[in-house]
């Protein structure tokens, strides 16, 4: 889609491999990194089929870490960790469960 609204429908794909055989003729494409141009009115273009995967993405890196104070089972130290970390007293492997 063309962020400008342009209304343009044909785009380049800025980081493509393309086949050809020895007589010069398209045998297949693949795209390298996602990235296109708009052929109507130059503006950077971009794939709506991708937006999904990459919200997705964004949300699971936002997610804040489970934390949770547990006893630790070698020391009986109160500890506040987050996933598979060590206590700070003894170094003794904890998991939160």
């Amino acid at each position: 889609m063309c962020p400008a609204r342009c209304g343009g429908r044909l785009f380049r794909a800025l980081f493509a491999e393309v086949e050809i055989d020895s007589g010069g003729a398209y045998q297949d494409h693949r795209i390298v990194q996602p990235g296109y141009v708009c052929l109507n009115c130059g503006s950077p273009a971009f794939d709506l089929a991708e937006v999904p995967d990459e919200m997705a993405a964004e949300a699971e890196a936002d997610e804040v870490p489970t934390a949770a104070d547990i006893l630790c089972p070698v020391c009986e130290t109160l500890v506040h960790v987050e996933a598979d970390m060590e206590c700070p007293n003894c170094g003794a492997p904890l998991e939160v469960g």
